[in-house]
C-alpha cells in the first residue's frame, strides 16, 4: 500500500472580510483581519476611566461621617441593653475603616486615621450611651444629660470603665486598620 500525500488546501484570497462600514481588506494569505490596536488594524474602542481613588481627602470625611453615625448607633445600643456589647465595638472600627479605605484608597494615612477615628467614635458612643441610661433613670431628657451635665456623663463612663471597655478600644482600633488597609486594595 502506498501512502497518498493529503489532496493541497485551498489558499485564502485577499478581499473585503465583513460587512458594513467596518469591512477591511485581509492581507495576503490571512483569512481575517488584524486585531483591533494592532498595527494595520482597527483603532481601539475608548476605555471608560477608572473611579477616581486615593483621594484621602475623601477617605477622610467619609471616615468622620462613618465615626459619627456609629458613635450614635454604638450609644444607642448601649442606651437600650445597659451593656457594653463587644461586636458593636467592632463594627465601629470596621465601618470606619471601610469608609476610609473605599472612598479615600491606598494610603497610608487612612489606616492610623481610621483607629484614631474609631477610638474616638467607641468613646463617644459610650458617652451616648452613659447619657441616655443617666436620662431613663433621672426623668431628664437625653439632650440635657448630655449637654448641660456632660462632666457627670463623662464621671459615670470612669466609674463604668473596667478592663473590658479598654478591650473594646483596642478591637475596635485593630478592626479600623485592618479595614482600612483590605478596603483600599
Amino acid at each position: 500500500m502506498s501512502q497518498s500525500a493529503p489532496p493541497p488546501q485551498p489558499q485564502p484570497q485577499p478581499g473585503p472580510v465583513g460587512a458594513g462600514p467596518y469591512a477591511q481588506q485581509a492581507p495576503a494569505g490571512l483569512p481575517y483581519p488584524p486585531q483591533p490596536g494592532a498595527p494595520g488594524g482597527m483603532p481601539m474602542a475608548p476605555v471608560a476611566p477608572a473611579p477616581v481613588r486615593g483621594n484621602p481627602a475623601l477617605g477622610l470625611v467619609a471616615a468622620v461621617v462613618a465615626a459619627v453615625v456609629a458613635a450614635g448607633l454604638y450609644g444607642l445600643i448601649i442606651g437600650a441593653t445597659k451593656h457594653e456589647i463587644g461586636y458593636a465595638a467592632v463594627g465601629v472600627g470596621f465601618v470606619v475603616g471601610l469608609a476610609a479605605g473605599k472612598a479615600g484608597g491606598r494610603n497610608a494615612v487612612l489606616p492610623i486615621a481610621s483607629v484614631v477615628l474609631a477610638l474616638v467614635s467607641v468613646y463617644f458612643g459610650q458617652l451616648v450611651g452613659e447619657a441616655m441610661i443617666g436620662a431613663k433613670a433621672t426623668g431628664l431628657g437625653f439632650s440635657q444629660v448630655f449637654f448641660d451635665h456632660f462632666d457627670v456623663v463623662q464621671k459615670a463612663w470612669k466609674e463604668d470603665a473596667d478592663p473590658l471597655t479598654f478591650l473594646f478600644f483596642a478591637i475596635a482600633g485593630f478592626a479600623a486598620f485592618s479595614a482600612a488597609r483590605k478596603a483600599a486594595r
